[in-house]
């Protein structure tokens, strides 16, 4: 059989449109065809969060000026209990609607030569090496799953389900004490957890709570998540519209991207920060990087190696950081661990920095880090002085 399309990417949100960009801007010739089931601008649940690393990615493949218009958010303020620091990040990051995000994103792969439909995937069905994938009536060459947490194409590879979180999200009109900052109130009960207000630079705010789904504890109802919010942020639901809950599947230190010729992307691939819940830096690496595996490996009459090329690519990119982060989510259980890392990033911007690289790109756990931590667990009141 041939292929009616070189790639075919299914879910059209920040990784399925990075894949659609990847490989247009390696190969413009290619047939790319982008499926999601809603028609854009579109909403999604989200912390709405944009670091600036992932622009970095998006500008060098030409996609630029994307966020121009938006307010940049300066300053991150993190607490647990009564230990709190607030500081400059040392890059600006954005909060910024996925209605606008991942529409401008769909302009851009528009633009560069991808084709969109709307539809919502029902069957793939991957047949030999030398065959392309169904994706129900078309078939491409090389196919990319990017349809987020409950992934269709996920499940057609038989990929289990990972660690997950679930998270409610609204807006309301940002609180006087959370102007011009992204503030994170860590949870003291339901552990590990967190409360979120994300000043938009329009007089709102992305509002929401999040906690780690476990086995040995219910998971918790829309109730629960919303009235824990307000215990975390007193004031925050107030006024607040768009709740909507999601599920986000987090990142481990074993991720192993497949080999053939269909690959995840983004969320699909279980690639959610466990420390933070960040979710598009990720998204955009993965799926630039399966779009340029797939424009490869079809430009050399090899579309079967397209998962070969891309676990290469993304090792190289994540692994490290995935490891580190992974530890770095099992020593945050400690609530004796969290408040010695804010009392070490309060008394030194190099540990808040790297904080902030481990959390939002691709940081690692720095000698820095470590040394801060070490000190502030060794010697708590010396820091909380210095704080």
């Amino acid at each position: 059989m041939s292929a009616d399309w070189d790639l075919v990417v299914v879910g059209a949100g920040p990784a399925g449109t990075s894949a659609a960009l990847g490989a247009l801007h390696h190969d413009p010739s290619l047939r790319v065809l982008l499926l999601d089931r809603a028609d854009f601008p579109r909403d999604k649940a989200c912390g709405d969060g944009i670091a600036p690393h992932a622009l970095d990615m998006l500008a060098g493949i030409g996609v630029r000026g994307l966020l121009d218009d938006r307010v940049p958010v300066r300053r991150l303020r993190l607490s647990h209990g009564p230990a709190a620091v607030e500081r400059a990040m040392a890059r600006p990051a954005y909060v910024v609607p996925r209605t606008v995000l991942d529409a401008r994103l769909v302009e851009a792969a528009l633009a560069a030569g991808a084709t969109l439909r709307r539809h919502r995937v029902r069957e793939v069905r991957a047949g030999g090496q030398d065959d392309p994938v169904a994706v129900d009536d078309v078939r491409g060459a090389v196919v990319v799953g990017a349809d987020g947490a409950h992934s269709q194409v996920r499940r057609a590879l038989g990929r289990p389900r990972g660690p997950a979180a679930l998270a409610v999200r609204g807006y309301a009109p940002v609180a006087d004490g959370r102007r011009g900052a992204q503030v994170i109130r860590l949870g003291t009960e339901h552990q590990p957890s967190y409360a979120w207000s994300f000043d938009c630079g329009d007089g709102t705010a992305n509002v929401g709570y999040g906690e780690l789904l476990r086995a040995d504890r219910p998971s918790p109802t829309r109730a629960d998540l919303l009235a824990r919010l307000d215990r975390l942020l007193p004031g925050a639901t107030a006024g607040a519209r768009a709740w909507q809950g999601h599920h986000l599947p987090l990142s481990t230190a074993r991720w192993r991207p497949s080999d053939g010729r269909v690959l995840l992307a983004g969320d699909a691939a279980g690639l959610v920060n466990p420390l933070t819940g960040e979710g598009i830096f990720y998204a955009v690496a993965t799926g630039l990087a399966a779009g340029r595996a797939a424009a490869t490996a079809v430009r050399d009459g090899r579309p079967q190696i397209a998962g070969r090329r891309h676990r290469r690519a993304t090792r190289e990119v994540l692994l490290p950081h995935l490891r580190h982060t992974a530890a770095a989510a099992r020593l945050s259980r400690s609530s004796r661990v969290l408040t010695a890392g804010l009392h070490a990033a309060g008394r030194d911007q190099r540990v808040f920095d790297d904080l902030v690289e481990l959390g939002l790109a691709r940081g690692r756990l720095t000698p820095t880090l470590a040394l801060g931590l070490g000190r502030a667990l060794l010697h708590p009141s010396l820091t909380e002085e210095s704080a």
